[in-house]
Formats: C-alpha cells, sequence, structure tokens
C-alpha cells in the first residue's frame, strides 16, 4: 500500500455487517475507515474525499444505483465496490460497465474476498501515484526555464519561440552545431504542451543504417526481410498520439525523403512488406547540424520536404556566442554533478572562470558539461583552479600509432575516434575521412563477429 492514509467509506445498515467490514478493514493500518447506515449520511460527507467507497446495495433510503450514480456524479474517481444479499448477474455487469470496481455478495468468504479486492485497488492506488509522480518529475525536468540555462540575448529567443512552440501544432525545425541542445529543446516543447502526457519518441536519423531506416520509421511485417521474424510497429506509430523527434534529419538519404514526405502530408503509413495503410496522427519536431538551404541547393534535399518541415524555426546558438551563459552552465554542471556523484559542492576560482571563458567549445554544451566533470574530480580542496581545467583534446596520431596494429585494426581504430567525436554520425564521419559509408558499416560489423 502507499505510504499515504486511504480513506474508505463503509456504508451498511445492517449493524453486524458494518463491523464485520470495519474490522476485516481496520487490520490495514493504512486505511482510514468511517462508517454511514444510509445514504443520505455518505452523501453529506462526499466532500471529505473518500478514495474508496464500500456500497451496501439495498439501503433503507436510496437503491444501489441512484446512489451509485450520485457518487460517481460528484467525482468519478471514487472506487466503488458493491456489497449486496443477492448475486444479481445482470445488476452486477450493469454496475461493471458503469464503473464499479467490483461487486460482492455477502456469503461466508466475503472478508478474504474483500482483502483480496483491497489489495489490489491498494497495488493500482500506488502505481497510479507513482506514474503521477513520474509525470510531476518529467515536467520539473523539462521546465525549460529551468532545464535551459541561460539570460544571453540569443537563449532568450529561444525561450520566446519555445513558448510559441508549445501553443501551437506546427512542427517544428531546431537548428544548431552539434552540442547545443538539439534534444532538451525537443522535450522542453513536449513536455509543455498539451502532449506532454503522450508519447515522445526521438530518432537519431545518422545513427541508422540507410537499409534500415524505412523499417525503423514505419515498421514491418514478419517475412519482408530476411530477419523480419515479426511484425514490427515504427516509430510513426508509436509516437501517435504524442511527439516524433528526428534528429540530424539532413543525414536522411534523398531516396527516402519522398517516403517521409507522404507519411508526413497524408498522416498515414504502411508498413514494409505490407498492403495496409495506418493512419498515424503525431506532431513532428526535427533536428539539425546542417544548413538545409545549403543542402537543398546541392540536390541532397528535397525542396517540398524542407518546406513541409519549415514550419516554426528554433535557431540555437553556439556557446562561444553566449557570452556569460558559460559561467551559469559551468555553476551548473558543478553542482549537478556534486549532488548526482554525492560530492562536496565546490566554486571556481577567478582565474578558472576566466579560463573557461577564454575557450571557443567546438563541442559546445556537451563539452562544456565534461569539462566541469573533469574538473569537479581533479580538484582537491573546496574550489577548481585553472590548472583543473582541461580543455586539450588527444592528438589523434599520437593516439592511434601509440600500439602496433594490422592496417585494418587502425582504420577500425580511427573510424571509432572520429564516431566518438562525432556523436556516432556515419554520414559525418564518412565525409570526413573520405570513404564511404558501407566501409564504415562493414568494418563495425567484421569485429563485432570476431569477437
Amino acid at each position: 500500500m502507499s505510504k499515504k492514509s486511504w480513506r474508505v467509506f463503509v456504508v451498511e445498515d445492517d449493524e453486524w455487517y458494518r463491523k464485520l467490514l470495519v474490522h476485516t478493514l481496520s487490520l490495514n493500518p493504512d486505511y482510514e475507515v468511517t462508517t454511514y447506515q444510509d445514504g443520505a449520511s455518505l452523501l453529506a460527507d462526499l466532500h471529505k474525499k473518500p478514495d474508496l467507497v464500500t456500497l451496501d446495495f439495498r439501503l433503507p433510503d436510496y437503491s444501489g444505483d441512484h446512489l451509485f450514480d450520485k457518487i460517481k456524479a460528484f467525482d468519478a474517481s471514487i472506487e466503488i465496490v458493491i456489497i449486496s444479499e443477492q448475486q444479481d448477474v445482470e445488476t452486477a455487469v450493469s454496475l461493471l460497465k458503469k464503473g464499479a470496481y467490483d461487486y460482492l455478495t455477502k456469503s461466508e468468504d466475503i472478508r478474504d474476498r474483500l482483502i483480496h479486492v483491497l489489495n489490489k485497488l491498494g497495488q493500482n492506488k500506488e502505481l497510479v501515484e507513482r506514474v503521477e509522480t513520474l509525470q510531476e518529475e518529467v515536467e520539473r525536468k523539462y521546465d525549460f526555464q529551468a532545464s535551459i540555462v541561460g539570460q544571453s540575448a540569443g537563449i532568450k529567443k529561444v525561450f520566446r519561440m519555445i513558448e510559441k512552440a508549445v501553443t501551437t501544432n506546427l512542427t517544428v525545425m531546431i537548428t544548431g552545431e552539434t552540442g547545443t541542445g538539439k534534444e532538451v529543446v525537443a522535450k522542453a516543447i513536449h513536455y509543455n504542451s498539451p502532449l506532454k502526457s503522450k508519447t515522445f519518441v526521438p530518432v537519431n536519423m545518422s545513427a541508422i543504417p540507410r537499409e534500415l531506416i524505412e523499417s525503423e520509421l514505419f515498421g514491418h511485417e514478419k517475412g519482408a526481410f530476411t530477419g523480419a521474424t515479426s511484425q514490427r510497429i515504427g516509430k510513426f506509430e508509436q509516437a501517435h498520439g504524442g511527439t516524433l523527434f528526428l534528429d540530424e534529419i539532413g543525414e536522411m538519404e534523398i531516396s527516402l525523403q519522398a517516403k517521409l514526405l507522404r507519411a508526413l502530408q497524408e498522416k498515414e503509413i504502411t508498413r514494409v512488406g505490407g498492403t495496409t495503410v495506418v493512419k498515424v496522427d503525431c506532431r513532428v519536431i526535427v533536428a539539425t547540424h546542417r544548413n538545409l538551404l545549403d543542402e537543398m541547393k546541392k540536390g541532397n534535399f528535397r525542396e517540398d520536404l524542407y518546406y513541409r518541415l519549415f514550419g516554426m524555426p528554433v535557431e540555437l546558438p553556439p556557446l562561444r556566442e553566449r557570452d556569460k551563459d558559460i559561467l551559469l552552465l559551468a555553476k551548473h554542471f558543478a553542482e549537478a554533478f556534486a549532488l548526482d556523484s554525492d560530492l562536496p559542492s565546490k566554486a571556481f576560482s577567478k582565474d578558472a572562470l576566466q579560463k573557461l571563458m577564454n575557450y571557443s567549445y567546438p563541442g559546445n554544451i556537451r563539452e562544456l558539461k565534461a569539462i566541469v566533470e573533469l574538473a569537479m574530480v581533479m580538484a582537491d580542496g573546496t574550489e577548481i583552479g585553472a590548472d583543473d581545467i582541461t580543455f586539450a583534446q588527444k592528438d589523434v596520431v599520437t593516439e592511434v600509432l601509440s600500439e602496433e596494429l594490422t592496417m585494418k585494426e587502425y582504420q577500425l581504430k580511427i573510424i571509432k575516434l572520429y564516431l566518438k567525436r562525432y556523436d556516432d554520425n556515419i554520414k559525418t564521419v564518412a565525409d570526413k575521412l573520405d570513404i564511404g559509408q558501407s566501409t564504415i558499416y562493414r568494418l563495425l560489423k567484421e569485429e563485432s563477429f570476431s569477437q
């Protein structure tokens, strides 16, 4: 049971049965039990908001049906267990359809049956309270004024755009360099919108092999391709009624963009290998670190899809342009790390703050967070000094050549280093290394089979 007391009203005109029910309920210290001999006295006390009413179906002043309707009209969340002298199947079915939790007859085993029902109710109540608590925590976490730290002009503009985005159902396009917090903004929009109680489904387009993207988004039927041993629901269906977040949309192959456009326009999809049209209705938020207008001019992104996605633009400024937000974020990350790691809080020295301000942060907020967490570990006292802050990235060449490996092993190591640097964005890594994406997939697959 929940630690919170559960208020139970017992309505029973038979004194012997009333005492039996009160005794049974009082065995659990979490129950606060109040008794009533008639319906009128119960109705007069409904303002006390009971969690549960055990209702004798035959009372001197009210019929069970009439009293049941009055209780539910006052507060539909009040659970009602009907207790009757007769087992009337038709009446029981009718009341259960109207929302009664259970229908019990006055028999020799009523105590055991009542305890069983109450245990189930208690478990359900605890589960509901837990879900409500988690929902509140999620909403607090993604209160964008709290989760997005900053006071710079650039971030205030982002706040204004989020405020507009949460009140509409327009597609939102979030742009910004890698590490600027695009997914945090997407979640802030979702969890502050009317859809906050629905599902938020994130998809990183750059982390999915090209041949699997269609199945990932739209699902597939059993036997659609080798390895499709069962039906699979895609991300669009998972997000139905909620929000679908397509991160790094600029990495999507142009051959698949037409299918995405159709899904967005028609609000329907067909699973790979299937013929049934499935209706889907979800809000779409997209994000990219690329300039999609440039990609469109190069022929890498469809013009019609671009204008379908454009909707409401939210541009995230790079950290280097956010001035003193750097210091606010650094202090925020230091406090959060201390709390999560059960460490004493540590302040930054003046020199440390100046050093943080002088750095360009190519990895943006994500990099600053890593720098601050390392500094918290490295600082011996209660203050983080300039020497505790490390910016220098490892020299890839020196690190790679520190071991004697085969050429294939060197290739794999370089690929892994670049994947880590560019957040597993295979297309970007392929461009940086001037190799094909298929080469990266092949080497990673060969390694997985050899382990």
